[in-house]
């Protein structure tokens, strides 16, 4: 695969993985309006790689957290916090991984594959953010996430699966209806993020390894390394924006996408 295609992969994935604004929805879009070649599921469990090691970095105060917890997590023991945050956040992926493989072996994922999907969930889910954004409270921050919330934001997460709806979107805006103040919301997004990455690209990753040859192999490489740096880069500038700025930039890019979608499958 040509290097500026890998590239060009890697920035949309990186950017808008972790933007309200999904990036399932615009690696669909790339193939489908420009006519290049689908790029398939060795780079997508590549690009989804780099942007899982990006979070981890950003994140690693917390991610070290949860990480040290797992053994008390296995031992039955859930009165440390790094338990505790662990336990929440396998919680808050069951959902999703369950909802996902149910779509992925019964075909319908593919089914949901078209423009006229992704604009329509563009808007939708482009108001529901901003109507969750306008009218949701700040009195939560992330110390005060529990199991209800974490179960909760988990059934918000798995409408992600419809492709167009944003995986950070959906959980921001549950989490804004839930009070959370916006960088809390955004921070409980990033990292809900983590054991859905590792689960679909262990899952992903197991039905391809026998088939990928050293190019692709190669390719996958390339396209992580990118990815990696575009995620790093969005990350840094949402949380830094969210001092300052709501969502309400995301929700004007996703209008006017989810038109110009419409506009073009319509016609």
């Amino acid at each position: 695969m040509p290097l500026l295609h890998l590239i060009l992969i890697a920035a949309i994935q990186g950017i808008t993985e972790f933007l309200p604004v999904s990036s399932s929805g615009h690696l669909i879009l790339l193939p489908a309006l420009t006519g290049l070649e689908d790029q398939g599921q060795v780079i997508d469990v590549a690009v989804h790689l780099g942007t899982l090691v990006a979070v981890i970095l950003y994140f690693w105060s917390d991610v070290k957290i949860a990480i040290l917890g797992l053994p008390q997590l296995f031992m039955g023991r859930f009165d440390t916090q790094g338990a505790k945050l662990a336990l929440l956040l396998v919680v808050s992926s069951i959902p999703v991984v369950a909802l996902g493989l149910i779509l992925h072996m019964t075909g319908l994922d593919y089914m949901m594959r078209s423009i006229k999907v992704i604009g329509w969930a563009m808007l939708a889910f482009g108001v529901l953010l901003y109507w969750a954004d306008q009218i949701g409270e700040t009195n939560q921050n992330q110390k005060d996430w529990g199991m209800q919330d974490a179960m909760i934001l988990g059934v918000w997460q798995s409408i992600a699966l419809i492709p167009g709806t944003s995986r950070s979107g959906i959980t921001i805006t549950g989490a804004r209806f839930l009070g959370y103040a916006r960088r809390d919301a955004a921070k409980l997004s990033m990292l809900m993020s983590i054991p859905t990455i590792i689960a679909s690209g262990a899952y992903l990753g197991s039905e391809v390894i026998m088939t990928a040859n050293t190019a692709l192999i190669r390719d996958g490489a390339i396209a992580a390394f990118f990815a990696f740096w575009a995620a790093l880069l969005a990350l840094s500038l949402m949380m830094r924006l969210l001092n300052s700025v709501s969502f309400t930039p995301y929700v004007i890019y996703r209008f006017i996408l989810g038109i110009v979608l419409l506009v073009i499958a319509y016609s």
